[in-house]
């Protein structure tokens, strides 16, 4: 149950935070104005009159307030500049003082001086 529940918000504040609850509101404002603008007019002139930005209802007036006052309000925050204290110039690379060179097995070369099995390998049509 509350597994559901965190699902549930956790789904929640991921719209929230994408801006996807103007988007639901701007969809039902739009709904209601086409609904009261056909009650009046004929569907082509309520639907023109409802998506041509000119008519807005108070809704609509309210969502475009608060997508501006939301958008104000990201931008206002400054960054800090960051301070690093300055690092230590004279770094030495020091090579180690007992170093030895081994020699290297050449592993190839072994298994060309191998003779090859007897009999040899047959093939599956041979």
């Amino acid at each position: 149950m509350f597994r559901r529940l965190g699902n549930a918000l956790m789904i929640l504040a991921v719209l929230a935070a994408t801006g996807t609850h103007w988007t639901l509101l701007q969809s039902i404002a739009w709904t209601r104005m086409l609904a009261e603008n056909m009650g009046s007019s004929s569907f082509t002139e309520a639907v023109q009159k409802t998506f041509d930005s000119k008519h807005p209802c108070c809704l609509c007036k309210a969502i475009a307030a608060g997508k501006k006052s939301e958008q104000k309000r990201e931008f206002t925050t400054q960054m800090q500049k960051f301070e690093f204290l300055p690092l230590k110039a004279d770094f030495v690379f020091v090579a180690p003082t007992d170093f030895q060179l081994l020699p290297q097995a050449n592993s190839f070369a072994d298994s060309l001086t191998q003779k090859p099995p007897t009999p040899p390998p047959r093939g599956i049509f041979a």
